[in-house]
């Protein structure tokens, strides 16, 4: 079984980022989902953003690395949107990683000190039409990645909602993240 640093979007660690790590532990796997805002929840992408910014996009990636620190290396890094920096810093130049799953974001290889480790198992998941992923060149990235890396998928779902795998939220489709969470198991056993 798998051991899984999973990191939470911009919203927080809400009760969907709970709901996913608990089909993970009940298929056998270890979760650690750290609450990278100190319990703080948001309702709104806007809300969430205007506390990122307040303590910055770098100290949010920091505190990631920071848990990570105090587990072992051979783990599989995950994240949702916000928590995709964090996850893909970690498994891109933290030796051991076993894998990575990235939810509704990717940044482009370049942006860490090293490159992708070429065996390096990776999944992307994200809406064909996430003006999220789309616009901010989000979808480039996950090409580029998935076109270098050996062991790289790039699954994207019909339609244009960015948290789509929280169930918490309206933007939740459980159709699409039945199909996520299928994956993600499948990549992880």
């Amino acid at each position: 079984m798998a051991e899984v640093l999973l990191f939470h979007h911009v919203l927080g660690k809400t009760k969907g980022i709970e709901e996913i790590s608990e089909q993970l532990r009940g298929a056998g796997h270890t979760v650690h989902v750290p609450d990278l805002f100190d319990g703080r929840i948001f309702s709104t992408l806007e809300e969430g953003l205007a506390f990122v910014k307040e303590i910055g996009f770098n100290e949010v990636t920091a505190r990631g690395v920071r848990v990570a620190s105090e587990l072992s290396r051979d783990v599989v890094y995950a994240g949702f949107s916000l928590g995709v920096p964090a996850a893909q810093q970690l498994a891109q130049t933290r030796d051991g990683a076993k894998g990575a799953l990235f939810f509704h974001a990717c940044l482009p290889t370049s942006a860490f000190e090293s490159p992708w480790p070429a065996d390096l198992p990776v999944q992307i998941h994200a809406m064909s039409e996430d003006p999220f992923f789309v616009e901010d060149g989000d979808i480039d990235a996950a090409r580029e990645l998935v076109a270098s890396a050996d062991r790289a998928e790039l699954f994207l779902y019909e339609g244009k909602e960015h948290l789509f795998t929280d169930s918490s939220i309206p933007s939740y489709d459980a159709d699409a993240t039945r199909l996520v969470i299928k994956r993600v198991l499948e990549f992880l056993a």
